[in-house]
């Protein structure tokens, strides 16, 4: 075979890789605070090591810990996340403990290939922190809807959102949102987000806020994710900014 035909064939066969590279299902849900439908694959393990806060008005809290999700059947996967929290307010100190474990299941019961939309139910489940300082002393009940669509030129969209309960709160509130992401690149993909919850407790008012996120793929097992986030509805009270930073790994 002529070189000239040899080194088309290889051009090809490196422009199909790269397109498959890029029309590939979007990976969703970390780094952003809305959730996406797409469960961990059968039998395989998503862990997340985080470090996310939030800084407000003379306060700044937040978490570090691990996030395991497992792919127990097809279309389901179990969650457990392991936080410790820290909490420091302005001339107060810094409280650190374990903040609120959490238990979910995620189940994905529609299919973009026959629906359109991929969609599922996220129930999940925070323990009481065991601290009047760090994270919530009450258990909870989140119970969320998500759904996402995606295309391929490399562009997706998930979001929905849910309510969380609790019989010793004084105040249940929902949430919701939405993200748009690119595959700008093979290995990096960014992201946009606008969020909003209500009120979570009296005194506290309700908080809406808009983020960008990005997530890069060192290889097929290893991950960097990275996102920011600002308030635009009571800024000072809620979210002056926000982060969250994380390595996943993926097997």
């Amino acid at each position: 075979m002529p070189n000239g035909s040899r080194q088309l064939i290889r051009l090809g066969m490196c422009a199909s890789l790269v397109l498959a590279l890029l029309t590939r299902a979007a990976v969703a849900g970390p780094p952003y605070v809305s959730d996406d439908p797409e469960p961990t694959d059968y039998q395989h393990f998503e862990i997340y090591t985080f470090n996310s806060g939030t800084v407000t008005r003379g306060r700044t809290a937040g978490e570090s810990g691990i996030d395991f999700n497992y792919g127990a059947a097809p279309d389901l996967q179990l969650t457990a996340t392991l936080p410790a929290g820290f909490d420091q307010t302005a001339g107060g100190g810094t409280s650190v403990g374990l903040s609120n474990i959490e238990l979910a299941a995620k189940y994905r019961f529609l299919h973009q290939d026959t629906f359109g939309l991929d969609v599922s139910i996220f129930p999940r489940i925070f323990l009481p922190s065991g601290s009047d300082n760090v994270g919530d002393n009450h258990a909870s009940l989140l119970l969320p809807v998500w759904v996402q669509k995606d295309w391929s030129s490399g562009w997706s969209a998930f979001g929905g959102g849910g309510c969380t309960f609790s019989e010793l709160r004084a105040v249940d509130f929902c949430q919701a949102g939405a993200v748009l992401t690119y595959q700008l690149l093979p290995r990096l993909q960014v992201g946009a987000e606008i969020f909003h919850q209500t009120a979570d407790s009296n005194g506290t008012p309700a908080t809406s806020s808009v983020g960008v996120g990005w997530r890069y793929d060192l290889n097929d097992n290893y991950h960097l994710l990275g996102y920011v986030r600002r308030g635009i509805e009571n800024t000072s009270e809620t979210d002056r900014y926000s982060w969250y930073a994380s390595v996943l790994f993926t097997f």
